[in-house]
């Protein structure tokens, strides 16, 4: 399976390079990155976009300003992607959608490669069942390009799926705007930027005489590569053409 990754100078998009170089099913024909040069397992990143023609998966990790117009692209040469840049709310995929329509090639929209964070997001589901109120609080390093985080909205959004609009508990007077955090899907999400932190997000669940808190923490990003490789060996088996997430790969 001829392999190229789009954003190929970023950290997220360097260390799946790397990777997909030390799999033997698996073969990195070309890397992209629109401002950046340089080299990674002995091949060039390109700034030409046409470099990527020809690969059977195109893995996407540019900036969330420069992410649709790419994928309109990758879209024209019939080749399945994997797509790991955050921001992907409900009027981006709505708009991902009519891009993809039918034709030759799926795409895979993946919020967090880490199979622990999709569990946790599993577990925030069965949930937001029992419990009315719920916020969460996501932590990144001080060099992610947006807010909130894609694996913070993709959890507001099941939650919100699950139990419609959370009841608040106490509606608050914001002294100082954002203070109450971003409404999301009505779920509150609270984003915290800092160097020190690689990931780290809390779904809290709020009841009568009890709060649950589902918590997962990443600590390096090799934790995103299992996950990412089993996006890109699937992509092209999956039956619809624009899919989310891996729970369905995970069998969750």
């Amino acid at each position: 399976m001829k392999v190229g990754v789009s954003g190929a100078s970023g950290r997220m998009g360097s260390l799946a390079a790397a990777t997909i170089d030390e799999q033997e099913d698996l073969h990195l024909i070309a890397l992209y990155d629109a401002h950046t040069v340089g080299n990674i397992a002995g091949l060039s990143i390109n700034q030409d976009p046409g470099t990527l023609d020809g690969c059977d998966v195109i893995v996407e990790f540019s900036r969330p300003d420069v992410v649709m117009d790419n994928l309109a692209r990758w879209r024209s040469l019939g080749a399945n992607v994997v797509v790991g840049t955050s921001g992907f709310d409900a009027q981006r995929l709505g708009a991902l959608d009519e891009l993809w329509g039918n034709g030759p090639g799926n795409c895979l929209v993946v919020p967090n490669f880490s199979i622990g964070a999709v569990l946790m997001m599993k577990l925030a589901e069965i949930a937001a069942r029992h419990f009315p109120v719920v916020e969460i609080i996501e932590m990144h390093h001080d060099e992610k390009a947006d807010a909130p985080s894609g694996t913070a909205i993709a959890t507001a959004r099941v939650v919100a799926s699950v139990a419609g609009e959370p009841v608040r508990a106490v509606d608050s007077e914001e002294l100082y705007d954002g203070a109450l955090g971003a409404d999301v899907e009505s779920v509150r999400i609270h984003s915290v930027r800092m160097p020190g932190i690689v990931a780290h997000q809390d779904v809290i669940f709020g009841g009568p005489g009890e709060t649950l808190t589902i918590s997962h923490n990443t600590t390096d990003r090799s934790s995103f590569m299992p996950g990412l490789l089993l996006a890109v060996r699937s992509v092209g088996a999956q039956k619809e053409t624009l899919a989310v997430g891996l729970d369905r790969l995970l069998r969750i």
